[in-house]
């Protein structure tokens, strides 16, 4: 059940790396921890989040990360999840291995796999729109500043995610 100004009890949400970068970018990331009672993330994710390749202002985020994020070691390896990269293999195994109400993923093929094995998915639009129904962020600008971005928006999805709201 859920409170109305805090996070879920209970709800665990395991994160893969596209939906912390893009949260990170457009300075939407602390609404985790209120909507999840616990963030966690595999070493696998931190290590794609921090590598040169990720831009600084989320490298620094997770080479200092806050106090709600829970980075946990690796599961074992899922030969079953070889199509995937290691951060998307590592969250789905480890949301499987600690019961995690959700995961957070934005890839088609990892957000394929994860609902196979019955977790339930959300991504960085899924967020938005649950923080802005919480009242913790306006839909509209988050929206706005991660057309900024080089997340794919769909102007069929955004217009459906619009008429829900």
């Amino acid at each position: 059940r859920c409170l109305e100004n805090g996070p879920a009890l209970g709800m665990i949400v395991v994160g893969d790396t596209g939906p912390l970068n893009y949260l990170l970018l457009i300075g939407q990331v602390d609404v985790l921890p209120s909507l999840f009672s616990r963030v966690v993330i595999p070493r696998a994710v931190a290590a794609e989040l921090s590598s040169a390749r990720a831009p600084e202002v989320v490298r620094r985020w997770v080479e200092n990360p806050p106090s709600w994020l829970d980075i946990q070691p690796d599961p074992a390896d899922d030969g079953t999840l070889s199509t995937l990269d290691s951060g998307e293999r590592s969250a789905i195994a480890l949301a499987l291995l600690i019961q995690a109400t959700q995961i957070l993923m934005d890839d088609l093929d990892g957000r394929i796999e994860a609902e196979r094995r019955n977790l339930k998915v959300t991504g960085t639009l899924g967020i938005l729109v649950e923080g802005h129904r919480r009242g913790l962020l306006d839909f509209d600008s988050a929206l706005a500043r991660l057309s900024g971005t080089s997340f794919y928006l769909s102007p069929r999805l955004v217009d459906m995610v619009r008429r829900l709201l």
